[in-house]
Order: structure tokens, then C-alpha cells, then sequence
């Protein structure tokens, strides 16, 4: 990538931003103040994500560069090629944010690096615990709302990652022979990996995505009471803003198929969960004891 007439050795950009997300990043619901520290938060999650994703980069060499976005958010080493990484530290020592918001998705992105198949559902939460549940955390801590929301946020980021998972299935495979659905579901169901390569799922891949969608559904049971938990109305806001797209997304792959067609909210329907956050929030009284918006 080329950066002020350098070229960047590091960064393998992809060129997704953040319209390509599930859910809205750093979006005009949040503070303004916060608005940049979110945005170098996802440049950062954006760029090693691209690295993770890279098939033409050997396994070994994600993992050497992850381990140099980690190193430079930890410590300040690294020089230009992990700009993104010094950039969110300097955010990040201002805000007082841990830096392990950061470090947890290089632990996960690094196993993306060498794990292409899954065991059953503790194994992938395990996963959505380092690559989904930081992002919330982050948030939460940038909004200086306290622990307590965490399980809330960790169980609604975590749906959200799965559903991704669940939208991109035939993608990563084909890409990057990574599969996130346990495959010994998929054998118990008597199916295969290799049902992924079809025009639409079999009736094995099916019972599989089926059963991640279980599991999904309480995820995003258990983060409901997420925005109400939120002294921050604007924050409270955002939140119930990607609950219910989560909730609309889950309802969409309950009832279409992600290998036949891209299972995705129309911007319709992205409009009316932002309302619908929106609103929800309006007529939800705060906490007292926050001060401000």
C-alpha cells in the first residue's frame, strides 16, 4: 500500500471499508468527540483482518505481521509500516481504552491463520471471544460504562460475527478453505465440507446452519437488555440499532439460503432498524446517575 509516496510492506488492504460491515462503524449516533477514536479503532481491526484474510500470503507470514501490529500497539515499536497500530495506541493511551481491545484480535486473526475447521460451538465462541467480543468491549470502555455491560456486548458482538460467518460460508471456504461450521455437526448431519461447493446447501448444510442459528438466536436474546444498560442515550442508541439488525439478519438466514444467494439487509430495512433504535431508546428512561448524552 502506498502512504505519503512510501510504500508499506506490511498492510495487504483489501478494500472494504466500513459500508461493507453488518452493522453501522462510528456512525453520527455516537458522540462526535468519539467518532475518530472508533474510526482508528476499525482501521486497525479493518487492516489486520485483510492480513488474516490474504490467501496469498503464507501462514506463517500472517502471524509475522499480526505479531507486528500487536508489538507496536503494546509498545510503540514498529515504524511506518504499523501506523494503524501506533495510531490506535495514541488513541487508546488518551481515552485510557486497554490496549488488549486491540492485542485480542491479533490472537484471533493469527488463528485464523492456521485453523481452517471448527469442533462444535464452544470452540467457535472461543474464536468470536478474541475476533468479536474486543470490539464491543472497546466501546463500552471508550463510553466509560463499566463492566457489567460486557456480557450483554459480548453476546450481541458474537452474534454478529457469527452471522457473518453464517452469510460468507461458501466464500471462505472457496477462498481459504477456512470453515466456521463445526464440521463434525456437518458429518453427524451426513453431509460434508465439501457440501459447500454447491449451488445451494443440502439438506445436511442446512441442519448445520440451522443449528448455528439456535445458538445464534439466544446470543441475541441475551443481548437485548444491552441498550438498556447504557447511561449514554446516544450510545444506547447505536446499540439498539445493530440489535436489531442483528435480530433481522438472523430472521433472514432463518428463512433464505447464504449458499444459493448473499443473504443481506436491504437498505430499507437498515434504515428501519436505525429508527427503530432510535425510538426504542426515546421512550427508555437513562440510568440517573449519568451525566450528559
Amino acid at each position: 500500500m502506498k502512504s505519503g509516496g512510501m510504500t508499506n510492506a506490511v498492510e495487504t488492504p483489501s478494500g472494504k471499508g466500513s459500508g461493507d460491515e453488518n452493522f453501522p462503524v462510528g456512525s453520527f449516533l455516537l458522540p462526535a468527540q468519539l467518532r475518530p477514536h472508533v474510526a482508528r479503532y476499525y482501521a486497525f481491526a479493518r487492516t489486520i483482518d485483510d492480513i488474516a484474510d490474504n490467501p496469498d500470503l503464507a501462514p506463517e507470514e500472517k502471524i509475522r505481521r499480526l505479531d507486528g501490529f500487536a508489538r507496536a500497539l503494546e509498545t510503540g515499536e514498529g515504524g511506518p509500516d504499523y501506523a494503524k497500530a501506533l495510531s490506535l495506541r495514541a488513541s487508546m493511551a488518551e481515552t485510557g481504552v486497554p490496549f488488549r481491545h486491540g492485542t485480542d484480535l491479533t490472537i484471533a486473526f493469527k488463528q485464523d491463520a492456521v485453523k481452517l475447521r471448527y469442533r462444535d460451538w464452544d470452540d467457535l465462541m472461543g474464536y468470536c471471544n478474541n475476533s468479536a467480543a474486543p470490539v464491543g468491549r472497546y466501546l463500552v470502555d471508550l463510553h466509560g460504562e463499566g463492566t457489567r455491560c460486557y456480557p450483554a456486548s459480548d453476546a450481541l458482538c458474537n452474534a454478529l460475527q457469527v452471522l457473518n460467518h453464517l452469510q460468507d460460508c461458501q466464500k471462505d471456504y472457496r477462498a481459504l478453505d477456512r470453515v466456521y461450521l463445526p464440521e463434525p455437526w456437518l458429518i453427524e448431519a451426513g453431509g460434508a465440507i465439501a457440501d459447500l461447493e454447491g449451488s445451494r446447501s443440502t439438506p445436511a448444510l442446512r441442519r448445520v446452519i440451522d443449528r448455528c442459528l439456535e445458538g445464534t438466536a439466544e446470543l441475541v436474546r441475551q443481548a437485548r437488555p444491552l441498550p438498556d444498560l447504557f447511561r449514554s442515550r446516544r450510545f444506547a442508541m447505536e446499540a439498539a440499532f445493530i440489535w436489531r439488525i442483528a435480530d433481522r439478519l438472523l430472521r433472514e438466514l432463518q428463512r433464505r439460503d447464504p449458499v444459493a444467494e448473499r443473504v443481506q439487509l436491504t437498505k430499507g430495512q437498515f434504515a428501519a432498524a436505525g429508527l427503530w433504535g432510535v425510538a426504542l431508546v426515546l421512550r427508555t428512561p437513562r440510568p440517573r446517575s449519568f451525566q450528559g448524552g
